[in-house]
């Protein structure tokens, strides 16, 4: 399973049903994140940055901004804002599997 199936699985699905910002603490086994990051998902993760972004992050600090880089490469934004409404409107799910591809080194 490539990390980003492994985040997806838990995405807004039962019986976890975790946000964006949760699913990428739970595919890298960081579940101490798991309460923090419940508060961050939807737009609500600091600077209203992507909330699959912030739980990559805070699973991989010493790459913050390697991770931000590489994710405003592929999906055009940070922002949860910028993404769910500009013109190309990323799909919440493109932007964990990304986070999670990034995270793991996987190509994304």
């Amino acid at each position: 399973m490539t990390a980003a199936e492994k985040a997806l699985s838990t995405f807004r699905e039962p019986p976890f049903m975790y946000n964006c910002a949760q699913t990428l603490c739970a595919a890298f086994d960081r579940d101490d994140l798991l309460e923090p990051m419940k508060a961050c998902g939807g737009g609500r993760a600091p600077e209203g940055m992507c909330g699959a972004l912030y739980g990559a992050i805070q699973v991989a600090p010493e790459r913050a901004e390697e991770l931000k880089a590489a994710f405003i490469a592929k999906n055009g934004a940070w922002k949860c804002c910028d993404l769910k409404g500009g013109a190309q409107r990323v799909a919440c799910q493109q932007c964990v599997a990304v986070a999670a591809q990034l995270v793991a080194g996987e190509e994304a």
